[in-house]
């Protein structure tokens, strides 16, 4: 019994330190635009430093020409009354193009050290493994890995950029010792897109940003656990101030029906989302609608999140996620579930 325990214990000081290297790892890759994130002009105060010094004459300072970017850089941002939240992300981004040793974020990278799922969705699993007696446990871990690289930026008269991308969304029993704490559901999405900035101004709210894509999401599973799909996607992105919302439409593109996995997907997912986040000082708040009105508000889905800091340590901000509907992930696409949960995040979206 004594040998028993001790592997346990064991066990358990080794899932911990899994979950401290997901978090250190995350940190790392993001720790340099997390970094610019906080000082958003330091960027372009350095980019017109290197500018100005290929045409300085003879005897100009460090000192001036510092002086001169930091005058330059407040007058284009006197005349930019208009400059939103969005406008700060947009531009954290491009200052991160093509930095040496760095991740840019595209969504949300975080880790829920507990989630906890009121009523998890055995019937998958008992199915594929043949055990009637399988049980999920309700609290778990979920982790999201996001990151996007540009392809190409700054066409057409600096309007239209390329961009292709890569998000990991895993779901770990790491407390459910009974079945050695298995990933239940890890869901891959690569996903490509161009996109440009009309700067179209409508009651106050500018259209920031239009984008058309295609996306493909997939759990990676054999059957009889595998979920896929692709889309052709876009996305119309709106801010005001420290309020942005984006709306998200998707076309599915149709498979032969032996190769189909979930033929109803569109039914529990739909054919768009919408998504709103409102940042106030350190704290970002977000809502994602996705299928409510297109299902009359019998199959669609709600999540909140809120980051918030932690005191004055700045490499990790606190971070709570609510979720209720179906389509948390690829294997619950039809499958009504509540959680929530708390962790840590690296990025979010504003």
């Amino acid at each position: 019994m004594k040998g028993r325990s001790k592997k346990k214990h064991i066990g358990t000081f080794f899932k911990a330190g899994m979950i401290l290297a997901v978090l250190l790892v995350m940190r790392a890759g993001y720790g340099q635009a997390a970094a610019t994130e906080t000082t958003p002009n330091k960027t372009a105060v350095q980019e017109c430093l290197l500018r100005e010094l290929e045409s300085a004459q003879s005897g100009t300072t460090v000192d001036q020409l510092r002086n001169k970017c930091q005058a330059g850089l407040m007058a284009s941002a006197e005349k930019e009354e208009d400059a939103g939240i969005v406008d700060v992300r947009y531009y954290t981004d491009k200052g991160n193009i093509l930095r040496p040793f760095t991740l840019m974020a595209h969504r949300p990278n975080y880790i829920l050290l507990a989630s906890y799922n009121k009523d998890p969705n055995n019937k998958p699993y008992q199915e594929a493994t043949g055990d009637p007696n399988l049980e999920l446990d309700n609290v778990e871990s979920q982790f999201q890995v996001s990151i996007k690289i540009p392809l190409a930026v700054d066409l057409f008269k600096k309007k239209v950029d390329i961009f292709s991308a890569f998000t990991m969304r895993s779901f770990w029993q790491v407390y459910n010792n009974d079945i050695s704490s298995p990933f239940r559901e890890t869901n891959y999405e690569p996903e490509a897109w161009v996109q440009f900035r009309p700067n179209w101004t409508f009651w106050g709210i500018r259209n920031i940003a239009n984008v058309i894509g295609i996306n493909h999401q997939s759990n990676g599973r054999t059957e009889p656990l595998s979920r896929s799909w692709n889309r052709i996607i876009a996305s119309f992105v709106f801010q005001k101030g420290n309020l942005a919302f984006a709306i998200k439409p998707w076309y599915r593109l149709p498979e032969d029906d032996e190769d189909d996995n979930n033929p109803d997907i569109t039914d529990y997912l739909g054919h768009y989302e919408i998504r709103a986040g409102y940042k106030w000082k350190e704290n970002v708040f977000s809502v994602m609608s996705r299928n409510n009105l297109e299902s009359g508000f019998s199959k669609g889905a709600v999540e909140l999140t809120w980051s918030f800091p932690l005191g004055s340590y700045k490499y990790l901000k606190g971070y709570v996620q609510g979720f209720t509907g179906y389509g948390q992930s690829m294997i619950d696409y039809n499958y009504y579930q509540n959680s929530i949960g708390i962790g840590f995040a690296v990025t979010d979206w504003l």
